[in-house]
């Protein structure tokens, strides 16, 4: 059900509904604000609150409120929004808690949705919405937010850290700050989608603590692309869903945040891991929008923080690239012999106060190639110094935003030496101000330009009972998708002894999962005394003698886990006994275009080895995608009811890639 939220985050006029202290903040707010709607406080015995009109019902309001704060307790809440919704109103603000978040509240959630029909709520237990661009607020306390004409828009489940937010002192221009509370009607992914309405909101920020409805996270990033308006997000928590009887290795290395990292992935939705972080990447983005590349340039007066912010993005994706021709002669040109020009660049002091030479020599540095160049700028606290004497280098940062067009951030190392009033001049001039370096090259590495998959997402159907393949069955079921499987054999130590006519071979136990941590696969054994010999080691009835594949260049782990929260996780990593020593996996949503399957290839720590390192024999990588994708056509024929698929390992030779274990794990 598609709702209109425009009369509620765009109100022309305001109820609020309550008489307490958090109430009459609600209207002190608007007050402040200088909201230029009308505002209607409903109590039953007030005649006037804040000097405005009260009304004893919210039927005696003058009409029907485009937004409302229902600020009661719970059962006159669903009441209240009852009548709401019967007059015709455009939304409201469930403030009151003791619904779904509680043992006994799921029947009252049950009510208030039905009491609001069509009509939006936020909530309940939220705090509501602030909209700093029309001075329109639904807000129970007090919070930083100041008039804007353009900004970013800010989700949150947590009332606390909205608070938070709207006190930072970065010079971040918020145009909307909504907590969404419970969720019980309007999901986050729903009210994003309505700041797209607003050609105002130049980026959304997202604090989520987990997804709802998968579908609408889908038509959100998809939008927002269409919009050009970029979401960043910070996602915390962990989904107990896709860690629950796990059985194979994928399902615990590809567990809850890597499904979580592979849906953002897939959304084309940038992530941060803190609050400074994305406060910044969200200024990067109000200001300069999504970043081309990751090519930076370092512009400081002092070698130390030329070698600091090298050090720093050391382990990110930013890259500084050397110096073309005409970067280095105007450098040379603007800065003299006695400084040697490179990237990152120590101006030294020699130009400082000359604001014409300071912009000449920036300006050499700007380049199309470039998608960021970071000026290291640390500002005096101007209690017990002169902050007059850093005026050139804001005025030289400006001119040369003027002069050549170019993407410029001045960054403060530490946060509190980039005062707010100068985060605001800056900001006036073009230029990005940056609060830590830190957070400045996270906010660079987040900021590029992405964009949602074509594909579109699978849902996972809820299951409940499940029931394993055996590892012969689940071979069979994939190699009828065109997965190659070793030549192999079941059954007892005396009926398979009879194929042991030559070697090398591989002898299994059956009915494990892990059957090499428990003594159940032996390796390299020739003729049938060597196998019946290592049948009496595995102690088991049911054996499977398997050829044993030589020429291995590597052993590679390719699964797909279906995780409730997230989709379909394909994860490809180290396979074999270095699983989960190395840890070596990279995922992505199922399912995959080949392109993404060779993007993960290649993220992993033994990709040399599949490339032939130094000089020993490479392996076929094309045949590796063909086996990738032959498991991915597998799941998508038996998407109903597969659970897990785990291949482990695939063998990887210099011409073939066979499935030597296989796991599969379905619906009943």
């Amino acid at each position: 059900m598609t709702r209109m939220l425009s009369r509620l985050l765009r109100p022309k006029s305001i109820a609020v509904i309550g008489g307490g202290a958090w109430c009459r903040s609600v209207t002190e707010q608007l007050v402040k604000a200088n909201y230029q709607g009308e505002v209607w406080p409903v109590h039953p015995r007030a005649e006037d609150i804040c000097g405005l009109q009260a009304y004893p019902t919210a039927i005696d309001l003058p009409g029907a409120p485009d937004a409302t704060f229902v600020g009661i307790n719970r059962d006159a809440t669903i009441g209240a929004v009852e009548r709401l919704a019967r007059m015709g109103a455009g939304g409201a603000v469930c403030f009151a808690s003791g619904f779904q978040e509680t043992e006994d509240g799921h029947d009252a959630n049950a009510r208030l949705l039905k009491a609001a029909k069509r009509m939006p709520i936020l909530g309940p237990n939220c705090y509501g919405m602030i909209n700093a661009l029309d001075g329109a607020s639904l807000w129970p306390d007090q919070h930083g937010c100041r008039p804007v004409d353009t900004g970013v828009a800010i989700l949150t489940q947590s009332s606390n850290i909205a608070i938070n937010l709207t006190m930072q002192r970065r010079g971040l221009p918020i145009a909307y700050v909504v907590t969404c509370g419970n969720q019980a009607q309007l999901s986050m992914a729903e009210i994003a989608h309505a700041m797209l309405e607003d050609p105002r909101v130049t980026a959304i920020g997202l604090h989520i603590e987990g997804f709802s409805d998968l579908l609408a996270w889908q038509a959100l990033a998809r939008a927002a692309h269409q919009k050009n308006v970029p979401l960043v997000a910070i996602k915390v928590g962990k989904s107990d869903e896709a860690q629950s009887a796990a059985i194979s290795h994928t399902a615990s290395l590809a567990g809850s945040d890597a499904g979580a990292q592979a849906l953002l992935d897939h959304l084309g939705i940038a992530r941060v891991d803190d609050l400074p972080s994305l406060i910044e990447t969200l200024k990067l983005l109000h200001v300069a929008g999504p970043l081309h590349s990751n090519q930076i340039a370092s512009i400081s007066c002092s070698g130390g923080e030329a070698s600091l912010i090298a050090d720093m993005a050391h382990d990110t994706p930013l890259t500084f690239p050397p110096l073309n021709d005409r970067q280095s002669t105007e450098l040379g040109t603007a800065l003299g012999p006695k400084v040697a020009v490179a990237n990152p660049l120590d101006y030294h002091t020699y130009i400082w106060r000359d604001t014409e030479a300071m912009t000449q020599a920036f300006s050499a540095m700007i380049d199309p190639i470039l998608a960021l160049t970071f000026l290291v700028v640390d500002f005096p606290r101007d209690d017990i110094c002169d902050p007059s004497d850093w005026d050139c280098v804001i005025a030289a940062a400006i001119a040369t935003k003027a002069r050549t067009g170019g993407v410029i951030a001045m960054v403060a190392t530490m946060p509190e030496l980039m005062p707010e009033d100068v985060a605001t001049r800056l900001m006036a001039g073009g230029i990005i101000p940056m609060s830590g370096l830190h957070e400045a090259l996270n906010a660079a590495s987040a900021a590029r330009v992405r964009q949602p998959a074509s594909e579109d997402l699978i849902v996972p159907k809820p299951t409940s009972e499940t029931a394993d393949l055996s590892e012969t069955d689940a071979k069979a079921a994939l190699s009828s998708f065109g997965v190659s499987i070793p030549q192999s054999w079941s059954g007892t130590v005396d009926q398979v002894i009879t194929q042991a006519t030559g070697g090398p071979y591989v002898l299994k136990s059956t009915g494990s999962a892990h059957k090499s941590e428990t003594g159940g696969v032996i390796l390299n054994l020739n003729g049938p005394e060597e196998v019946r010999a290592a049948a009496a080691r595995i102690q088991t009835e049911q054996m499977l003698l398997e050829d044993m594949i030589s020429d291995t260049v590597a052993e590679l782990l390719i699964g797909i886990v279906k995780d409730p929260a997230h989709g379909f996780v394909l994860s490809i990593g180290a396979g074999g006994i270095y699983t989960e020593i190395m840890r070596d996996v990279a995922s992505t949503l199922f399912p995959a275009t080949r392109e993404t399957l060779k993007q993960c290839l290649t993220q992993l720590k033994i990709a040399p080895i599949l490339q032939g390192y130094r000089n020993q024999p490479a392996a076929n990588l094309n045949v590796i995608l063909d086996a990738i994708e032959a498991v991915q056509a597998y799941v998508l024929a038996n998407i109903d009811t597969v659970e897990e698929v785990e291949i482990n390992p695939l063998i990887v030779t210099p011409t073939r890639a066979i499935a030597a274990d296989a796991l599969i794990r379905k619906a009943q």
